[in-house]
């Protein structure tokens, strides 16, 4: 039997009950790793993923958590090495994006959006980087976005918590090489069955259509595979930001 690329690895995804998290960890499980879900507030939909992931014949668990929380990221990474073992992997996914006018952007939503986007990206490398330098060996991915490079004037508090998570990224490429790998992935507008399409877009881009949960998952299992590439952001977005 062909083993698969992550058999025997152990990846952590934040955020991973819905949407792009979901699509990552049953891509990475159905490559071959096991899997911790971490979620907030979706329990019911973390569940039904961990249920997914087993039915693959995957070890999979659910943790509740604070990503922007520094004693709940701790607890995580703790409960997570403890019940799978390893951690190879850590997808930091969790993510929130709304609009706000600048002249009316509140303190507490610059900090909620900083606390999920960044400063939960931070926690999290720093809390594993430990582990997997006693390993020898990890990847972490961050998961950017296209508001890190493009300025879009509705978003200023999203665009730079991206732009925060693009610099982290190339930062701790640095700081935990050799052992530790970091990447971005910088998803373009990316939709999911039911929602309408975002005809505006399709008719910008190169590649004329909206990205997928799978195409963001795709680039995740590369860089979660790859040897000899980190620093690098990979912007998975059809040729926006060709145009």
């Amino acid at each position: 039997m062909e083993s698969k690329p992550l058999t025997g690895q152990v990846a952590l995804i934040t955020g991973a009950a819905k949407r792009i998290g979901r699509s990552i960890a049953l891509r990475l499980a159905a490559d071959g790793a096991d899997i911790a879900i971490n979620y907030k507030s979706s329990k019911a939909d973390a569940d039904a993923v961990v249920r997914e992931i087993g039915e693959l014949g995957r070890k999979a668990i659910a943790i509740e958590g604070d990503v922007s929380r520094r004693a709940d990221v701790a607890a995580m990474i703790a409960a997570a090495e403890k019940q799978l073992g390893r951690i190879d992997i850590l997808v930091n996914n969790a993510g929130m994006f709304f609009a706000a006018k600048f002249e009316e952007l509140t303190d507490e939503q610059w900090d909620r959006i900083m606390g999920t986007n960044l400063k939960s990206q931070f926690l999290c490398s720093q809390a594993v980087a430990p582990i997997m330098k006693r390993q020898g060996r990890g990847r972490i991915i961050n998961i950017s976005s296209l508001g890190g490079k493009l300025p879009w004037p509705s978003f200023t508090h999203y665009c730079v918590s991206k732009a925060g998570s693009i610099m982290l990224t190339r930062c701790l490429a640095r700081a935990l090489a050799p052992e530790i790998l970091v990447n971005s992935v910088a998803p373009g507008t990316i939709q999911f069955p039911g929602e309408p399409p975002d005809e505006e877009y399709i008719r910008r881009v190169p590649l004329q259509r909206t990205g997928t949960g799978d195409d963001i998952a795709d680039a995740v299992v590369y860089l979660a595979t790859a040897d000899f590439v980190t620093g690098q952001i990979i912007a998975v977005d059809g040729g926006r930001l060709l145009v």
